[in-house]
């Protein structure tokens, strides 16, 4: 069945899917690895996320308007914020915690601004159609790379406390100290993002391209959509990133130079 030129998925045949997900299920229960929870749950939240969204994406879509749009962008935001909180896998201190607000509303939003204002420019500037999609890639990757920081720095701290003590006892400034653990940290948050452009194009064709074609886009136009949304992505993950691990530096030790107990 098509509609417009685009294949229709049948209710049947959009179930069909989820055979993949029992393959997994299945997998994961023979070889004892304990996973099935979360197979279920990620499965079942992925199924009604994405139909709530698409019920709110056609009626905004239909009723564009600004406020509705900003409202969208701030929960997008706050949603992702709270999701570097949980995974985080470990409690954080308010000063990392702070940290990562600034860094992840920052960094997302310079760069969701300027990609929209300057590189593609549509009009009107808050048009839905536009501007959620790719606020939704944009604050996503952004998420995924402040997580790994995150992640990567404080177990790494934590790991190597008496390593980065001596050297602040040896006169070494806590910037120094711990030096190759941000840069480590940094180099795990960017590396999934580098890694995709890599294999674009050769290895697998990205979502968002994929969808223009098959929607009956122009693949050079398509094209040069990923291109500009790849690069978007990279800045705001980058210059999220760095924006964490700067103000992280400052909110892991105390005026006195001395790491946190807590962070």
């Amino acid at each position: 069945m098509e509609e417009q030129g685009i294949i229709n998925i049948e209710t049947w045949r959009l179930i069909s899917a989820y055979i993949f997900v029992l393959i997994l299920f299945f997998i994961v229960k023979a070889r004892g690895i304990n996973r099935e929870r979360q197979i279920i749950i990620a499965t079942f939240r992925m199924t009604i996320q994405l139909i709530l969204a698409g019920y709110v994406l056609t009626l905004l879509f239909a009723h564009s308007h600004p406020v509705l749009t900003i409202v969208v962008l701030i929960i997008m935001a706050a949603f992702s914020i709270h999701t570097i909180f949980r995974q985080a896998g470990q409690p954080l201190s308010s000063h990392v915690k702070k940290a990562i607000i600034v860094s992840m509303s920052v960094g997302s939003f310079v760069c969701l601004f300027y990609f929209n204002f300057v590189i593609i420019h549509f009009t009107p500037w808050y048009e839905p159609r536009y501007f959620i999609p790719i606020a939704g890639m944009i604050i996503g990757n952004s998420m995924t790379g402040i997580t790994l920081a995150v992640k990567t720095l404080l177990d790494s701290l934590r790991s190597n406390r008496d390593q980065i003590e001596g050297a602040l006892m040896l006169g070494a400034t806590p910037k120094s100290a711990i030096k190759p653990y941000v840069d480590n940290a940094f180099d795990s948050a960017i590396l999934p993002t580098l890694n995709n452009m890599l294999g674009m194009g050769i290895v697998f064709l990205p979502g968002m391209m994929t969808g223009q074609i098959l929607s009956g886009v122009s693949p050079l136009l398509a094209i040069e959509y990923q291109i500009v949304v790849l690069l978007g992505i990279l800045g705001s993950v980058s210059l999220a990133v760095i924006l964490f691990l700067l103000l992280a530096v400052r909110a892991l030790f105390t005026t006195k130079a001395q790491l946190r107990e807590d962070f």
